[in-house]
């Protein structure tokens, strides 16, 4: 079924491209056999002319998805027709030289374990139609180089359409610091790849905040919901700037934190000073950013908190909250 629709799309697309007048629909379901097929001859003597322009109006609608320019045009006895100008469904002239190209093809290799796989590679065969030499290899140059960014997180392509459509959507989320899940009504922003991690940035209409939500902790399905976005949206510098601030990479001060002496590696890796303590204690500088509460809770008893206080109060806080449950 697949491969008759492609073919069908295939020969209406042809017929529109290669006629030099609006063709009606009656004239294009007696030029297509699957239209002739499915349907019989279009002289109005059968039954079935509801069900072809039902066929007709989504077929012409995949096209135009697919980026086909199609014009509708009445003519003087008031019938209608349809076309594809040939001057209108050409690429300009696209002049790569080899590194902009191996940046393409890179960028393309980028995507090739998500979903996107399709949508990059046809994205590089337009580009060699409209002109991208064929002698030149996108991945040539930098063959070596094998970007990745993994995209296994289910809520990862309901969350960039959305971002992509301004469509508000509904989830559940799962804090560090707690035991289960809380609905949360999210006017979405971008997506980011952050230390092999994916974020969401956006608008919480809850808390009526913009807030970061990692998405391992989205649970269930995201769900779209009408109506426009309340809040404005912030350029992609502040964007990504939120991002990596949620995600505790930009740190303006310091903190000072006991340390258990075999435990928490990945918080000396950030450390700036270590010091012994004696008793199994050491007594580490880091730096403090947005998040260090939250990452400080996962290491549980084997931290605790000298200054400042208010990073204090904040990860005895989520403590009391884990222990509440």
């Amino acid at each position: 079924m697949a491969i008759a629709k492609a073919e069908r799309l295939m020969n209406l697309a042809l017929c529109l491209l290669g006629t030099r007048r609006p063709l009606s629909k009656r004239e294009l379901r007696d030029s297509i056999e699957a239209y002739v097929e499915a349907f019989g001859p279009g002289n109005g003597a059968g039954g079935n002319d509801d069900s072809f322009n039902r066929m007709f109006e989504r077929d012409k609608d995949d096209l135009r998805e697919l980026g086909l320019v199609i014009e509708t045009v009445e003519s003087l006895d008031g019938e209608i027709g349809y076309l594809a100008r040939r001057d209108s469904n050409r690429l300009p002239p696209i002049t790569l030289d080899a590194e902009e190209a191996a940046a393409l093809g890179l960028a393309a290799k980028v995507w090739q374990q998500a979903r996107l796989a399709g949508a990059a590679s046809g994205a590089l065969q337009k580009l060699r139609a409209a002109g991208l030499p064929e002698d030149v290899d996108p991945y040539g140059p930098h063959g070596a180089l094998e970007p990745r960014i993994p995209v296994h997180e289910a809520a990862f392509e309901p969350l960039m359409l959305a971002c992509r459509d301004r469509r508000p959507v509904v989830f559940d989320y799962r804090k560090a610091t707690a035991a289960h899940p809380e609905q949360r009504h999210v006017e979405p922003w971008a997506l980011e790849c952050w230390r092999g991690h994916w974020y969401l940035a956006g608008w919480d209409r809850d808390r009526g905040a913009e807030r970061v939500f990692r998405l391992s902790r989205i649970t269930g399905k995201v769900r779209s919901r009408g109506g426009r976005y309340t809040a404005d949206v912030p350029d992609v510098v502040t964007v990504r700037e939120t991002v990596a601030s949620w995600a505790g990479e930009i740190a303006d001060r310091s903190a000072r934190i006991r340390l258990r002496s075999d435990a928490g590696y990945p918080l000396r890796a950030k450390a700036t000073s270590v010091r012994e303590l004696g008793d199994g204690w050491d007594e580490l500088e880091i730096p403090y950013g947005h998040g260090l509460d939250a990452w400080l809770v996962e290491f549980g008893p084997d931290v605790v908190v000298l200054e400042p206080a208010e990073l204090r109060a904040d990860v005895v806080d989520r403590l009391r909250a884990v222990a509440k449950g």
